[in-house]
């Protein structure tokens, strides 16, 4: 609407002064604007790193228990392979968590495409991405931990020996 024969209509003040439409700048996204894109990128890194570790240390601790008694791997290997089994299982979450975002009322931010690559805007994309994911994401997301039941060393030795049908020698 604002167009005329493929140029913009300026405004009266813009005709008088002689300035033209390709000389106009456009105005910096507004302190909402920039909350909106803070929270479209944060909350979606919250929830998968939620899921992430909590998919990890639960795989890391059953790998641990199951596989690594058998095997006889370290605790930090059956770690390492919990977080290739979350690595892997993020590969298909990632959808699912910015889906539930968008479904939760997520929109995308109304922005320009000059607004979108301006430095403000990617000052607030990239906290959000990274801030609340380390400081929010981390506390809630090593939920599995206190609920894990303690194995000792001798717990892990006697299952061993049960599988291998010691005579009591550990």
């Amino acid at each position: 609407m604002a167009e005329a024969a493929g140029k913009p209509i300026l405004c009266c003040s813009c005709y008088a002064e002689g300035r033209s439409s390709e000389k106009l700048e456009v105005a910096p996204p507004s302190p909402g604007q920039l909350r909106h894109v803070f929270f479209h990128n944060a909350l979606p890194f919250v929830g998968f790193g939620f899921l992430d570790n909590a998919i990890m240390i639960a795989a890391g601790t059953q790998i641990e228990l199951s596989i690594g008694v058998v095997l006889g791997i370290s605790t930090m290997a059956a770690a390492a392979l919990g977080n290739l089994v979350s690595d892997l299982a993020g590969l298909g979450l990632a959808g699912y968590v910015e889906a539930l975002a968008s479904r939760l009322g997520l929109s995308i931010p109304d922005l320009t495409p000059k607004q979108a690559d301006m430095w403000q805007t990617r000052l607030s994309a990239h906290l959000g991405v990274y801030n609340p994911d380390i400081l929010l994401g981390g506390i809630p997301r090593i939920h599995p931990l206190p609920i894990s039941s303690p194995v000792s060393k001798q717990g892990l030795q006697e299952k061993l020996c049960a599988l291998e049908g010691c005579r009591g020698e550990v």
